[in-house]
């Protein structure tokens, strides 16, 4: 009989999360390597693990990642995005406590495009009176 499993999709920046959650001992695999690998910094391990950790739940699902796009910590804020939104399968009665801690809510901020007559997306040229 095939397992059950729950799906979640996590966005962050330009970075996208497709995350499933599989009962199992704890494992959390991300692009087929394991998070202590994937992830250098500590910081960015205790942020993907963050949903988990709120719904105490942390030792009983194996997290399979499959994560591109955008750096490291648009990537990991995605993977806690998608670990979200996947444990909403899980259980919805989780939906409070992961809504206040705002893991459920889409980070919308986005890299200002740069426009034209200057050399970023605010900085103008230097000026000179003469």
């Amino acid at each position: 009989m095939a397992q059950v499993q729950y799906y979640g999709t996590g966005r962050r920046k330009h970075s996208v999360a497709r995350v499933r959650l599989v009962p199992g001992d704890g494992r959390f695999i991300v692009n087929g390597r394991n998070l202590d690998e994937f992830f250098g910094l500590e910081t960015l391990k205790v942020i993907a693990k963050q949903p988990l950790v709120l719904t105490e739940t942390e030792g009983k699902y194996d997290v399979l990642v499959n994560v591109d796009g955008g750096g490291y910590t648009g990537q990991a804020g995605a993977i806690r995005h998608g670990i979200a939104r996947a444990l909403l399968d899980v259980d919805p009665e989780l939906r409070p406590s992961l809504k206040s801690a705002g893991f459920l809510t889409r980070d919308a901020r986005m890299k200002e495009r740069k426009k034209y007559g200057l050399k970023g997306a605010r900085r103008a040229p230097q000026f000179s009176k003469r």
